[in-house]
């Protein structure tokens, strides 16, 4: 298991506890203490999956990620590998936690829902207004990220919805997913009209 450390533009994939102590030991805002180092270490050593923080003053810190990848460029091309988070002592930023656990490679079927602000004309006039639409739709894809995308691409291509819509980010509450398995159940195709199959 690789470490995929990163402090604002600085950030370098480590193979090793010591070259991990290495990176850190050059950035001149990171004190690396005796606390420090043992943090780092049983973080490393633990079977632990998912994404730590570290706080290096207020409101500022280096992200720990463990990872597959064995280069920097397989890392950053393709998140798949990063491990599912889940919540820590240390109170992981939700919004990256999130993206950790939608990027997280899980092939197959996903039912998407997307709730977006659709621009609509007012009827008998030439304003606009804002509508909560919701749209859910069948994917077969490699991510719940990947279903995200989906829904995002078919529903900016459609005529009928005006560019000015506004969409959610998929770290949002507005983006939800439900992981199918390999074949969509007998249940499901029954009512593949609805949801859209995209």
């Amino acid at each position: 298991m690789n470490i995929y450390v990163r402090y604002f533009d600085q950030d370098a994939l480590v193979y090793n506890f010591s070259d991990l102590l290495d990176f850190l030991s050059a950035i001149p805002d990171i004190r690396v203490t005796e606390e420090l180092t043992e943090e780092l270490r049983r973080y490393v050593e633990s079977d632990m999956p998912y994404p730590k923080r570290i706080k290096v003053r207020p409101r500022v810190y280096f992200i720990l990620i463990k990872t597959m990848a064995e280069t920097m460029e397989e890392f950053k091309s393709n998140r798949k590998q990063i491990m599912q988070p889940a919540a820590d002592a240390d109170g992981f930023n939700k919004k990256e936690q999130r993206l950790a656990e939608i990027s997280s490679p899980r092939g197959g079927w996903y039912k998407g829902t997307l709730r977006f602000k659709r621009v609509i004309q007012i009827p008998g006039t030439v304003k606009f207004r804002y509508q909560d639409t919701e749209f859910v739709a069948l994917v077969k894809t490699h991510s719940a990220f990947g279903c995200y995308e989906r829904l995002l691409n078919h529903l900016k291509q459609r005529t009928d919805i005006d560019q000015r819509s506004q969409f959610p980010s998929a770290k949002g509450q507005n983006f939800e997913y439900e992981y199918l398995g390999d074949s969509l159940p007998a249940e499901v195709l029954e009512e593949a009209q609805n949801p859209a199959l995209v």
